[in-house]
C-alpha cells in the first residue's frame, strides 16, 4: 500500500484526505481516497465507504466527505477499475469497461484490507451511489461488513432506451462471439458527459455550483475523464441486474433514495426492491435528478441528515459484523 497522487486542490474535502494505490488479488491497480476525522475531533461515530459510479473517482465525493466528517464520520471512497486514475483495461482508455462485473468485488476486497490495515475506525457503513450501489447490493449479499447503508439511485436496473435494448440483443452477441464488444456501447463515445452536456437539461443535477464543481475538476484533471461504456460492459452491468433481481433483500437497515426526474437508472427495479427490503425504507425526492450527493443544498442536506441518523443509531451497538471485519 503506497501513498497515490490526491487532487486536494480540486477537491474541497476535508484537509485530512490522503489516497492510495492498492494492488488488487488479480494484479489490477486501483485507488482509495481515505478522509480520517482531524485529530482535535470528537472520536468518529464510524467509518462510511462511498461506492462510486461509473465513471466517478476519488476527488468526485470531497463535499460528501466534509459533509460526512461535520456528522462525525470518517469516509474512503475508491476508484474502480477502469476509471478515475486506477488502471484502464482497454486500449482505448476513454472507454468505462469491466470483463465481468464480480470484479469489482475484488475492488472492493482490497480497500477493505486496506481498512484494517489503516484501523479506520468501526463500525463501517456504505454509501452506494449508481453502479456502486449494484456492487454494494451484491457486497451486503455476500456478507460484506457493514453495518448499514444508503444509495442513491442504485443501479439495480439500467435506463436503456428501446433503441439502445435491439441493437444490444441483435448485435451485441455476434460481437462478443469475435471478441469486438470491447467498442463503444450503442449511443455513446469517448466524451466526458460532463465535458460535453452544457447545464441546461443535463441528467445528474439542478445545481449548478455542483454542475461547476464536477467539470472543473476534469478539465484541471484530464486523466480523471471517462467517455462511454464498452458494450461488454453494459452486457455485463445487464447481466448483474438480473442476478441481484432474482436475490432476496439482506438482513441490513438502508435507506434508497431516488429522485423524481431520475433517467439514468430504471427507477421500478429501485422501487420494487425496495418495496421487499424489510428493513429498507425508500424516500423519493421531487424534482432530484441523478446524484443526489451533487443535488442542490436542501437535498443535499436531507440525504446526509438521514443517511447519518441512520449509521449513527447503528454506532452504540457494534455488531459482529463490524467486531470481525
Amino acid at each position: 500500500m503506497n501513498r497515490a497522487p490526491y487532487f486536494a486542490d480540486i477537491c474541497d474535502g476535508p484537509d485530512t484526505g490522503a489516497a492510495y494505490w492498492l494492488l488488487t488479488t488479480d494484479g489490477v491497480q486501483i485507488r482509495a481516497g481515505v478522509w480520517p476525522l482531524a485529530a482535535q475531533s470528537s472520536p468518529a461515530k464510524g467509518t462510511v465507504f462511498i461506492l462510486p459510479g461509473r465513471s466517478e473517482y476519488v476527488e468526485k465525493y470531497g463535499r460528501s466527505a466534509r459533509d460526512l466528517a461535520d456528522r462525525g464520520f470518517a469516509s474512503v471512497a475508491i476508484d474502480w477499475r477502469g476509471q478515475g486514475i486506477a488502471d484502464r483495461l482497454l486500449p482505448d482508455a476513454a472507454i468505462g469497461h469491466v470483463e465481468v462485473f464480480e470484479d469489482y468485488q475484488v475492488d472492493l476486497a482490497a480497500v477493505l484490507n486496506m481498512a484494517r490495515d489503516l484501523d479506520l475506525p468501526k463500525p463501517w457503513f456504505m454509501i452506494g451511489h449508481s453502479m456502486g450501489g449494484a456492487i454494494g447490493l451484491r457486497a451486503l449479499l455476500e456478507g460484506a461488513p457493514f453495518d448499514a447503508a444508503s444509495f442513491s439511485a442504485p443501479m439495480w436496473g439500467i435506463g436503456l432506451t428501446s433503441i439502445q435494448k435491439t441493437m444490444l440483443k441483435g448485435f451485441a452477441p455476434l460481437l462478443s462471439l469475435f471478441n469486438l464488444d470491447r467498442g463503444h456501447a450503442p449511443g455513446t463515445t469517448s466524451d466526458s458527459y460532463i465535458l460535453t452536456q452544457a447545464f441546461d437539461n443535463n441528467s445528474l443535477t439542478t445545481d449548478h455550483d455542483m454542475y461547476e464543481y464536477m467539470r472543473n475538476q476534469l478539465v484541471a484533471q484530464p486523466d480523471l475523464s471517462l467517455g462511454g461504456p464498452s458494450t461488454h460492459w453494459v452486457r455485463e452491468a445487464m447481466a448483474e441486474n438480473a442476478y441481484l433481481t432474482a436475490q432476496p433483500s439482506p438482513e441490513v437497515p438502508c435507506l434508497c433514495f431516488l429522485g423524481t426526474d431520475e433517467t439514468i437508472v430504471n427507477p421500478q427495479a429501485v422501487q420494487d426492491r425496495m418495496a421487499r427490503w424489510p428493513m429498507g425504507k425508500l424516500i423519493e425526492v421531487p424534482q432530484a435528478r441523478h446524484e443526489i450527493p451533487m443535488e442542490i443544498p436542501q437535498t443535499r442536506k436531507v440525504f446526509f441528515d438521514q443517511s447519518c441518523a441512520l449509521f449513527a443509531a447503528q454506532s452504540g451497538h457494534v455488531t459482529k459484523a463490524a467486531q470481525t471485519a
